[in-house]
C-alpha cells in the first residue's frame, strides 16, 4: 500500500524534521545537528513581551519510498493566535526507494507573543509534519545599574 496525500500523489516518509541552532552538511553528505530547540525563553524588564526576532535552522530529511519526481518543499509558520506566514521554499528531487531529500532551511520568525508556534513542513501543498516551538516570556526586575542576561533556547 502506498501512502498518498489528499491529491493522490505518493507521500514521502519523514525521517527528521527539527529546529536547531545549526545544521552542518559534511563533505560526505552526512548531516550533523547542533542543539535541538523546541523552547525559547525571552527575558526582559518590560511588562509585556516585545516583538523578538528568533533565528533558527530547520533540518529536514524525507525518504522517497514510492515518490518520484521534482516537487516543492516549503515551510509555513503559525503563531499562537493562528496567524499564518509562508516561509522558505526549495525544489526537492525524490528518486524513489530509500533515496531521500535533505534540506537545511534558515527559519527566522518574529515572535510577537508568548505561546506555541508551529512550523508546517509541506511537500507541494500537503503538510507532511509539524514542528513546535514554545516561546516563553519572563519579566524580571533588576536593581538599578544591573545588566540584562538576554534570550535564548531553553532545555525542553
Amino acid at each position: 500500500m502506498v501512502e498518498t496525500g489528499g491529491v493522490g500523489l505518493p507521500r514521502p516518509w519523514v525521517q527528521l524534521a527539527a529546529l536547531c541552532q545549526a545544521a552542518l552538511t559534511e563533505n560526505t553528505g552526512q548531516l550533523s545537528i547542533i542543539r535541538f530547540v523546541d523552547r525559547w525563553m525571552i527575558v526582559d524588564t518590560k511588562a509585556e513581551m516585545q516583538p523578538t526576532n528568533i533565528q533558527l535552522t530547520m533540518a529536514i530529511i524525507l525518504k522517497s519510498d514510492q515518490m518520484k519526481g521534482q516537487y516543492r518543499l516549503r515551510l509555513r509558520f503559525r503563531t499562537p493566535t493562528g496567524n499564518v506566514t509562508e516561509g522558505p521554499e526549495m525544489p526537492a528531487l525524490f528518486e524513489g526507494d530509500d533515496r531521500g531529500v535533505q534540506a537545511i532551511l534558515p527559519s527566522g520568525i518574529l515572535a510577537t507573543e508568548p505561546g506555541l508556534y508551529w512550523f508546517d513542513v509541506l511537500v507541494e501543498d500537503e503538510v507532511v509534519t509539524r514542528v513546535p516551538l514554545r516561546v516563553l516570556y519572563q519579566r524580571i526586575q533588576l536593581p538599578p545599574g544591573a545588566g540584562l542576561a538576554g534570550t535564548g533556547p531553553q532545555p525542553g
